[in-house]
């Protein structure tokens, strides 16, 4: 049977598929479950900060292991390594990225599974709540709090397939692009910034909130790592490098956006870590010591997110013009955020009453300054 290929317009080249088979499928299933294991052993052994997490509705506060920053670097001189020293390329994982797709939905199907069953000891909800939510907020894997330890294989596996698409380029052309560069470079840096202050997710609503089950168990092991890198099918397949005031103008975007939503979210966490802190070189300002107003939280209540979109716009325009597809990623994002602020606005204003409405007359948009 042969490969099946993925066609693009002369003269890009095409990936070629290794056909979706048994041999396929067992070497897809050697490659994510030994990812799995890797990552889970050096999320156990490698050392890490202890932090406790935010206060829970019962009072409590859960203590969580840090030590995604060290797992993410080794993960890169392991790729270096294996590259210069052994000539281990992973462009190999675009050849079985059909099989990987397939054993990435199963491992998730069958960690969903578990979660259910595990999670019967507690109230149990309808079984289809629990099975798409999941029966628990803070399920533990092993040593690890597993909704913490699912971010690992998610942005880490991510992080692998952004590589595997250089490789290829590299093997195909003999070098990489400007804009594969790019691509290489806004990936690396978003993920260390991750890492660098992982602190901050502590305080994010799916940690404090939300159950682990197939909702986020699926997002973290199919959709970050095989959607988030979509960008990439056509950069790697494109060999015309783009004209430099573009690259130029793709790197201020990046920068802007990036610099907007990572200072938010620190801004916010730092707050919220002691109200005291200084923001911008001023002592945090709030709303009856509750909601901020310093920083940039003082010009829109989710400039975070904005930000977001604006880092992965510049992901995809790395990708040109050439097709829409690419542009799935912050079209549905931007869907995807905009009806979370319209959705968090309705519950702030039944949760804090006259005191959200203060703060939205000194913070006046939700996420695009004059416009919305």
């Amino acid at each position: 049977m042969e490969p099946r290929r993925i066609r693009y317009p002369d003269p890009v080249a095409a990936i070629e598929f290794a056909p979706l088979d048994s041999a396929s499928l067992l070497r897809a299933s050697a490659m994510v479950l030994g990812f799995l294991v890797y990552v889970f052993l050096a999320s156990a052994l490698l050392p890490g900060k202890r932090r406790l997490g935010q206060p829970l509705a019962d009072g409590t506060r859960r203590e969580y292991k840090l030590n995604g920053l060290w797992v993410f670097l080794l993960t890169t001189a392991l790729v270096v390594i294996g590259d210069r020293v052994f000539g281990v390329r992973l462009s190999a994982a675009l050849v079985d990225f059909p099989a990987l797709l397939v054993v990435a939905n199963a491992v998730a199907l069958l960690w969903t599974a578990q979660l259910t069953l595990a999670g019967r000891r507690v109230k149990r909800d309808r079984w289809w709540r629990d099975v798409w939510f999941g029966p628990e907020l803070n399920p533990s894997l092993g040593p690890l709090d597993a909704k913490l330890f699912a971010y690992q294989p998610s942005l880490i596996g991510l992080w692998l397939l952004v590589v595997a698409f250089g490789h290829w380029q590299f093997e195909t052309l003999g070098r990489l692009t400007p804009q594969m560069w790019l691509f290489q470079a806004f990936w690396w840096g978003y993920l260390f910034t991750h890492y660098l202050r992982e602190e901050f997710m502590l305080s994010t609503w799916d940690i404090l909130a939300e159950n682990f089950g197939f909702m986020l168990v699926w997002g973290d092991l199919v959709f970050v790592p095989f959607f988030y890198s979509i960008a990439g099918w056509w950069i790697a397949t494109e060999p015309a490098a783009m004209a430099t005031p573009a690259l130029v103008g793709l790197v201020g975007l990046h920068v802007v956006g990036h610099w907007i939503f990572r200072e938010s979210n620190w801004q916010k966490h730092r707050y919220r870590k002691s109200p005291e802190a200084r923001i911008w070189g001023r002592p945090a300002r709030a709303v009856d010591g509750r909601l901020l107003v310093s920083g940039w939280w003082r010009y829109g209540r989710k400039l975070n997110y904005t930000g977001e979109i604006l880092v992965y716009l510049s992901i995809s325009l790395c990708a040109g013009l050439a097709s829409w597809v690419p542009y799935a990623l912050p079209l549905w994002l931007l869907a995807l955020l905009v009806h979370r602020a319209a959705r968090d606005d309705r519950r702030c204003r039944e949760k804090y009453g006259d005191t959200w409405e203060r703060y939205c007359a000194l913070a006046r948009f939700r996420m695009l300054p004059f416009v919305y």
